[in-house]
């Protein structure tokens, strides 16, 4: 493991906490069709107040939240803000900093990222919301996420045919055009207010092959390993520069990082992430870390992280156990996202499967009652003062 200087000058940490945690917010068509809307169906927009109170024994006091673009703009340009505000609201009573997605996932009924209007429409919806928050929140740090999971998204609809649009082998096409959405967003919001923060939220992938013997699957999977970084390309420029990407745009970089997030280039066979002595091709998140902050040298948060089931403490204690080690090591890493802290049903089928990755579970989809998952909160309690015994910058308020 390499040292690092702690000398960087990013424009700071703007992070309240370094524990962080994310509700679940997706507002997307699934695979056949059906919008789903997980802030109801977790009841998050029910119990607010009372999910931001349960996260203060864990020291969060950042969060990430989204704005649900098809409820705010049901009408082109016309934007209703009345659930946003209930957010900002309770958020500010408990003392909790939000981080904002303006599309989790899901877009209003009428566009896809193919729409010729899709980058005009959301660009304005960017901007009206740095507009409207500012009028209520003229002071504080806004950091945004402007499109979670770019990557994700692109494959999931233009390849998969698992959201809107629904296509096969147009993966491209959708990136490039969520991607032109997502700078055009950027440059409308600083226009309102230049001081705002970018986190980017990718996921953070090892493609390997399972022979290291052979040339050239070695190859192949060096280069689909590499596709995961166009997003962060476009949006620095260094692709596709008729965007108008700029390097200024790579602010904070958000990685999300799963037990399933790493795989081989042949069959798509998951690397087990469990074992000991460690899987021989499994790539501990610290050298995937670094080797993205060698690239790119900008500061980095584990946007989202979480395990479903039972392994969910052990899950939890090896990413406490990455993030100690480049906190040690001077790796300007600010925080990370528990993701999500609440249950989640499945996307494609909430009223038969539950996830159960979250630190509170929801056993009753009727009363919504979360019940705490107590190896997991233990374990977040031990990564939290092992945090707070390592960090004595002031940006922290824990």
């Amino acid at each position: 493991m390499m040292t690092y200087s702690n000398d960087f000058t990013y424009g700071g940490n703007p992070f309240r906490s370094f524990l962080m945690g994310g509700f679940e917010c997706a507002d997307h068509q699934n695979a056949f069709g059906e919008r789903v809307d997980m802030i109801r169906l977790t009841g998050h927009d029910t119990f607010l107040k009372e999910d931001y109170d349960r996260i203060r024994p864990l020291n969060i006091r950042t969060v990430r939240e989204g704005i649900r673009w098809s409820h705010v703009e049901k009408v082109p340009y016309q934007y209703d803000w009345t659930e946003v505000d209930q957010i900002i609201l309770a958020a500010a009573e408990a003392g909790i900093q939000v981080i904002w997605d303006i599309c989790h996932f899901g877009f209003p009924d009428d566009l896809t990222p193919l729409h010729p209007m899709f980058p005009r429409r959301f660009a304005h919806l960017c901007k009206a919301f740095a507009e409207h928050y500012r009028s209520l929140v003229p002071d504080e740090t806004l950091i945004i996420t402007p499109i979670n999971e770019v990557s994700f998204l692109s494959w999931l609809g233009g390849d998969a045919r698992g959201t809107s649009p629904y296509c096969t082998a147009q993966g491209w096409e959708v990136k490039y055009r969520l991607m032109k959405a997502y700078i055009e967003g950027i440059e409308m919001m600083k226009e309102v207010d230049p001081g705002i923060r970018i986190m980017t939220t990718e996921p953070l992938i090892y493609v390997v092959s399972p022979d290291l013997s052979d040339d050239e699957q070695v190859l192949t999977a060096a280069a689909k390993h590499e596709e995961q970084f166009q997003v962060l390309d476009m949006l620095s420029g260094k692709i596709c520069p008729e965007l108008g990407g700029k390097p200024e745009y790579l602010d904070i970089l958000g990685v999300n990082f799963y037990f399933n997030n790493q795989w081989t280039s042949t069959h798509h066979e998951l690397i087990p992430w469990g074992e000991l002595p460690p899987h021989v091709l499994w790539k501990p998140l610290h050298t995937l870390i670094e080797e993205m902050f060698l690239r790119y040298g900008r500061p980095v948060v584990i946007s989202e992280t979480s395990h479903p089931g039972e392994h969910r403490p052990q899950w939890l204690d090896t990413i406490a156990e990455e993030c100690l080690l480049m906190l040690k090591n001077g790796l300007p890493l600010y925080g990370c996202c528990i993701y999500p802290l609440i249950d989640r049903p499945d996307w494609d089928f909430p009223a038969l499967e539950w996830h159960h990755s979250g630190i509170w579970d929801i056993l009753d989809p009727q009363t919504l009652e979360r019940i705490p998952h107590e190896g997991s909160i233990r374990v977040l309690k031990k990564f939290s003062r092992a945090v707070s015994d390592l960090i004595v910058s002031p940006s922290y308020a824990d």
